[in-house]
């Protein structure tokens, strides 16, 4: 077994407990903030390396299977030597990748970044998840959501960095060295609070990747909330412009409307939780997601969609959060490797909504598109409504 020395723990540095909880929750920004900076940059990237549609599509789908190629390994590897020590070394190669998509001269190119892209953060994304699990055992309640309510505040602040670069013409290496340099300062700084985790021999879970009932269920259930929010991410602003009819300047009050309640849900989730239980707040998220999309879609008008995007928000808040906590205590699986399948599965629906809304818009409509993601929500509800591991707040 490790020394203790190397990382605290709640037994060893129980004044620091919030300490470490804002050392977890700045490396849950960091994260975000990385992901966001990149995701802020797309349209000039693809405008540099005159990339058509169908070519952006393309590359893009690198970062998703960079992300599955390694999705054993990224558990394997935090189970074997320990999220605290993985986790700084991890975002450190996240920033460099990030640095290095600013270079691209081409698609391949780009498409090459991308993977590396997907790879490293699959690797940090099961480290501060883990992370994450640990806290909420140090703290022995529900804190998950507020750590992904850090990552929503990094999605802001991203926005926010890129508009402004953008408005003062700093190109795309400036603006991502810029952000390195923040977050470098943010690893040296939280590093040495990270949570010990028990590797190697002292861990006796198995290092396994087989399928699991359970966690199969987790999965699922993160990927309807994903993938419901990666279609709000990428669509709100279009079914603003082309179905609600929207003016120009109001065509993004969808997605702030959306990103608000999700973040806003993400703070206030944990004492929802620990209240009313976690099946219950999953059951009503389900809900929540099925009657926005559904009100969006009978009655497309701003102020109903506004609100319907409102209720969106609300209802995809904590659904992942909740999937990675209960995913992190399984009785026979070790927490690397558990959260490597719930979160890869789960990531998937972001990465993969978008474009299925794209295909069904195609063949039908962006109003179908959107109802048939509304039975997302549906089916969230019927999978945590069977599931018995979520029917104690502390599951």
């Amino acid at each position: 077994m490790e020394s203790s020395s190397s990382s605290p723990s709640a037994s060893h540095f129980p004044e620091n407990k919030q300490r470490i909880r804002l050392a977890v929750s700045l490396f849950y920004f960091g994260q975000g903030l990385a992901f966001a900076s990149w995701a802020s940059r797309i349209p000039i990237i693809k405008a540099q390396l005159q990339l058509t549609e169908a070519q952006l599509g393309t590359v893009l789908l690198m970062l998703p299977i960079g992300q599955l190629i390694t999705m054993p390994l990224s558990g394997k590897l935090v189970s074997k030597y320990g999220s605290h020590r993985l986790m700084p070394i991890g975002a450190l190669l996240y920033l460099l990748v990030l640095c290095s998509i600013s270079f691209a001269q081409n698609a391949w190119h780009l498409g090459g970044a991308l993977l590396l892209f997907g790879i490293i953060g699959n690797i940090c994304n099961i480290s501060v998840n883990t992370q994450g699990v640990l806290a909420e055992r140090m703290y022995q309640k529900s804190i998950m959501s507020s750590f992904h309510g850090a990552w929503s505040i990094a999605g802001f602040t991203g926005a926010l960095i890129g508009l402004a670069t953008l408005n003062f013409q700093v190109n795309t290496s400036v603006h991502f060295y810029i952000v390195t340099g923040m977050m470098l300062l943010n690893i040296l700084l939280n590093r040495s609070y990270l949570l010990q985790d028990l590797t190697g021999t002292a861990e006796k879970k198995s290092f396994s990747f087989k399928p699991d009932r359970l966690l199969i269920s987790l999965g699922v259930i993160g990927f309807c909330s994903m993938a419901t929010e990666g279609a709000m991410f990428d669509w709100s602003g279009v079914y603003f412009h082309d179905i609600v009819k929207a003016p120009d300047s109001l065509t993004t009050l969808g997605y702030a409307a959306f990103m608000v309640m999700m973040a806003t849900g993400r703070f206030i989730g944990d004492a929802v939780i620990s209240r009313i239980g976690r099946q219950r707040t999953l059951q009503i998220s389900g809900i929540l997601m099925f009657v926005g999309m559904m009100s969006a879609v009978v009655f497309p008008q701003l102020i109903f969609c506004t609100l319907a995007f409102m209720l969106v928000g609300l209802g995809v808040a904590c659904n992942v959060p909740s999937v990675y906590s209960v995913a992190g205590t399984h009785k026979t699986i070790s927490s690397g490797v558990a959260l490597a399948m719930v979160s890869s599965v789960s990531y998937l629906g972001f990465l993969m909504g978008p474009p299925l809304i794209g295909y069904i818009a195609e063949i039908l409509d962006l109003r179908y598109s959107f109802g048939v993601f509304a039975c997302f929500g549906l089916l969230m509800f019927a999978l945590t409504s069977r599931l018995a591991v979520f029917k104690t707040p502390k599951a």
